[in-house]
């Protein structure tokens, strides 16, 4: 029957475009429209009352009256949440998305393939497939049962530190720092040879200079266009290039956490 959707967008023409590549898509069914957050609710309030609930609300962000994020804080709290997904022209909402666990950011102009990916992203979902991220398009890890350890020499004496001590490593050279909650270690190997060994233990490039365990990121800054996170009490930058891959991730992996 395909996926029950609510778009909402205060802009006609945005609202127009987004249903015209909505109703393109065959894995979605019926679609209903809102112009502003006050009405989406009612709509999704009447949709619970009927047994009838949105699997997704494609949801802009900035508009009068009630807003894309507090509509989200509210959808949150639903017994049956619909899936959330942020169709925005504005980057500095992602901590907001962040924290509200939606399934997907979508910024404006909306790319057909972009927005197919997102679909994807809910049916999967709604469906009990598998997690998202798993082979996903930014480029999540794949999973991996036995990530390499990276031999360390303390003292005259070799100890192996695992992935999962590791809350991020710094370039230095040819060598590479690994940072752990218990200090930091310097081994001989490139940072580019150690990301590509490590690919499947959750570790994601952020800059040119630092690799980082997704688990360990504490909070994503979004700054007057400059983005920087916060791993083990150190605030790292992250790069232009990388800064949509590593929100689609972190939101994508907020979803999945209970």
């Amino acid at each position: 029957m395909g996926l029950r959707v609510l778009a909402v967008d205060d802009e006609a023409p945005a609202l127009d475009d987004l249903v015209h590549l909505l109703r393109a898509d065959p894995r979605i069914g019926e679609i209903c429209t809102a112009r502003d957050g006050a009405t989406a609710l009612r709509q999704l309030d009447r949709a619970l009352a009927e047994g009838r609930p949105f699997t997704a609300v494609f949801l802009d962000i900035r508009m009068p009256g009630l807003d894309g994020t507090v509509l989200g804080r509210v959808l949150a709290q639903f017994a049956r949440a619909p899936h959330i997904v942020y169709v925005t022209a504005y980057e500095g909402h992602a901590v907001d998305a962040f924290e509200i666990k939606a399934t997907d950011y979508i910024l404006k102009p909306v790319r057909p393939e972009r927005l197919a990916e997102a679909i994807r992203r809910v049916t999967e979902s709604a469906s009990g497939g598998p997690p998202d991220g798993a082979a996903g398009a930014a480029g999540a890890p794949p999973p991996r049962a036995e990530p390499e350890p990276m031999p360390v020499e303390l003292g005259g004496v070799t100890r192996f530190v695992a992935p999962a001590e590791v809350l991020y490593v710094e370039a230095q050279g040819d060598y590479a720092r690994l940072h752990t909650s218990g200090g930091s270690h310097l081994v001989r190997i490139p940072l580019a040879a150690l990301e590509d060994r490590w690919r499947g233990a959750g570790f994601v490039r952020v800059h040119r200079s630092h690799l980082v365990a997704l688990p360990a990121i504490e909070e994503l800054r979004l700054d007057s266009g400059r983005c920087t996170i916060l791993v083990g009490g150190a605030e790292l930058p992250v790069s232009r290039r990388h800064v949509r891959e590593l929100r689609d991730l972190l939101v994508r992996r907020a979803r999945r956490s209970p």
